[in-house]
């Protein structure tokens, strides 16, 4: 079954939202077999979306639409609807119930003719109850298509389709199993890891995809698989991700699907009992977000320093007078006065320290733009390394954050 999503909004469109419905649809759909071919964004325009829906119909089994279903005047993804299938509205007295429900228990304001008209729906839909919201989901058909509106609300549009949407197509159709498998690398570039695994890849059955997923200073390696014979797939490609790990030992760290690297070197610490405390310069704090995102983060994150003023460095971390002066703040000398003194602040086995010229000004430094000097901590010793990562600030700070991770996990591994 091939698929396609359209979302529905001007706000898309102007980039005044970033689409991410159309991530969780697209992911929900793969995990139950349905392949998604297409994703198209169109205006709260009824000519757009009625070519938007003939085109699709044209080139899928699936169309799921997302937005224009609220009571406002550009919501009109409905009345779009009854035009294309041919139909027209009617009440639904379940949806009425529900919405007189919600503001009977919820809303403190007037029921409005707009809020009523929400249970109208097109006489030959099938209506999906809209629990969180009072929108509710469509489901239509037309020849050998199936049609899907849901609500353009994330958290209304997802709790639709794993509830409704999902069980019903999993039901009704015979699916294929899809299987990725991502894994991720850090510190070797894209074309270095391609030539190296190139004899493998060479080699690899037709049944199996790969694919290079390249973001500043880590590549994701995407293998794919999907048919109807599922121990086929699982085995067939356990035995190539068997074969290609020893190929990038030295750079791997984990699968996408179950983990990431802050996750991986979290679990280490927890385990090992061992803690973690950063000074950040030039990353302002980047790296503490990334453990902290995630629960669990304070059974062995200390905390941080974000020392983005030298004086900070000097007065809070302990680094001398003298060593900014002789070497320049950006500079190894410094990351590791940096680290051993948050280490000790904070009374942490390990300790990440950066410090570096992102842009576009130099700061108070004189060091190339782009350089980052980045030092890690451990309860035996303490080294640093400089970097160049290029002259766009954004890039050179995500290089840095992944290079911090890196080293760091590199660190933690090896006993």
């Amino acid at each position: 079954m091939k698929a396609e999503i359209i979302t529905i909004g001007d706000e898309i469109l102007i980039g005044q939202i970033v689409d991410t419905n159309s991530t969780f649809i697209a992911k929900a759909l793969n995990k139950i077999g349905i392949s998604v071919s297409q994703i198209t964004s169109v205006q709260d325009e009824k000519v757009h979306i009625l070519q938007a829906l003939k085109n699709a119909k044209a080139n899928s089994d699936l169309v799921l639409l997302t937005g224009g279903l609220g009571p406002t005047k550009d919501d009109i993804t409905k009345t779009t609807f009854v035009e294309f299938f041919g139909d027209q509205l009617v009440p639904d007295p379940a949806v009425l119930a529900h919405i007189k429900d919600i503001w009977k228990k919820y809303i403190k304001q007037p029921l409005l003719q707009v809020n009523l008209d929400q249970a109208l729906v097109p006489s030959k839909a099938t209506v999906l109850m809209n629990a969180s919201g009072t929108a509710p989901g469509l489901w239509m058909e037309k020849e050998s298509s199936v049609f899907i509106a849901l609500p353009g609300v994330p958290f209304e549009m997802k709790a639709l389709l794993q509830n409704e949407v999902l069980p019903r197509l999993s039901k009704t159709y015979e699916l294929p199993f899809i299987l990725h498998k991502t894994l991720l690398t850090y510190g070797l570039g894209e074309s270095i890891i391609a030539d190296r695994i190139s004899n493998w890849e060479s080699k690899l059955p037709k049944s199996i995809k790969l694919a290079y997923l390249p973001n500043l200073g880590r590549v994701r390696l995407r293998l794919s698989s999907k048919g109807f014979d599922k121990a086929l797939i699982e085995s067939t490609m356990a035995k190539e991700i068997q074969t290609l790990i020893p190929l990038i030992a030295d750079v791997f760290v984990g699968f996408e699907e179950d983990t990431s690297i802050e996750q991986i070197i979290g679990t280490k610490l927890l385990e090992t009992g061992k803690t973690l405390a950063l000074a950040e310069s030039c990353t302002g704090g980047k790296i503490a977000a990334q453990f902290t995102a995630r629960s669990g983060a304070s059974g062995f994150f200390k905390g941080g320093v974000v020392a983005y003023d030298t004086n900070v460095k000097i007065t809070v971390l302990g680094v001398q007078k003298q060593l900014i002066a002789q070497h320049s703040v950006v500079s190894t000398e410094v990351a590791k006065a940096m680290a051993l003194g948050v280490q000790k602040l904070l009374d942490s086995d390990y300790a990440i320290a950066t410090t570096g010229n992102a842009g576009p000004a130099k700061g108070d430094s004189n060091a190339d733009l782009g350089t980052v000097c980045i030092a890690i901590a451990t309860p035996n010793q303490v080294y640093a390394q400089s970097f160049s990562f290029g002259k766009e600030r954004h890039r050179v700070l995500i290089k840095s954050l992944n290079m911090a991770l890196t080293l760091l996990q590199k660190e933690i591994f090896k006993n």
